[in-house]
């Protein structure tokens, strides 16, 4: 398929009431893993893939890293790869949407606060950013546009949803307000914005995948939990071997 039809397919999972689940990535191996899981859709996860890489979140990794690890991720399976990539790395909307389609991505995920500072950006300027991202790419590229409210302490609904219509409005695909967990406040966001698409990420604490699926939410994500607790996993392992154990 083209980068186009791989897009149309990504969007079209964004189903309200039947949420795609997506078990965010990290290298090659584990995306096809995820694939031969039977997941119509890889994702990646900023954080994991930086730590990878030899670097820590936050627009640490060099975005030519970055760019090459989504690459490899695409080439290595069959089904549409959306890429987390921070704020952008700092490249220009024209020049990020190009990179990553160049890359194989079919789809981004984009914050809206500062990665290396933790400020909220202006909603206007990021609903700029967005819209130059959209037009740049066309309808190649579904846009999983981040609010990083209540991760940066607000519990305002009326915030969070006011950056979300406007992320809408800027040719945003989807709206992902990342660590909002609370069954009503989800509840309420979704009802607000009458069957567009909402991500919620799925973490301790979250509602069950079934009842995010009642609650309307059109598409779930895990971030890094599921690297941080493959790289536990193997910690407690090299300690058995260190202790002379058998780690199998």
């Amino acid at each position: 398929m083209t980068t186009i039809d791989d897009a149309g397919v990504l969007r079209g999972l964004h189903v309200p009431g039947t949420p795609v689940i997506l078990p965010n990535a990290w290298d090659a191996a584990s995306a096809r893993a995820v694939q031969e899981a039977g997941f119509p859709a890889v994702a990646t996860g900023s954080a994991a893939v930086a730590r990878v890489l030899g670097h820590e979140d936050g627009e640490r990794a060099p975005v030519d890293e970055m760019i090459a690890a989504v690459a490899r991720i695409a080439r290595a399976v069959d089904v549409p790869v959306t890429a987390d990539v921070e704020r952008g790395y700092g490249l220009k909307p024209a020049e990020l949407a190009e990179r990553l389609l160049a890359a194989g991505a079919s789809g981004c995920n984009l914050e809206d606060s500062d990665p290396r500072t933790g400020e909220l950006i202006d909603p206007g300027e990021q609903a700029e950013f967005l819209a130059e991202v959209r037009a740049a790419a066309g309808p190649a590229l579904v846009i999983n546009a981040r609010v990083d409210t209540y991760l940066r302490g607000s519990t305002s609904r009326e915030e969070a949803l006011a950056r979300a219509e406007r992320y809408l409005e800027a040719g945003a695909d989807c709206v992902y307000p990342i660590v909002l967990a609370d069954e009503d406040e989800i509840r309420a966001l979704v009802g607000a914005l009458a069957g567009r698409p909402v991500n919620v990420l799925f973490r301790p604490g979250a509602p069950a995948l079934g009842r995010l699926a009642e609650l309307g939410v059109a598409r779930v994500s895990f971030g890094a939990g599921l690297h941080r607790l493959a790289h536990a996993h193997t910690v407690a392992l090299l300690a058995k071997v260190k202790a002379g154990d058998s780690p199998f």
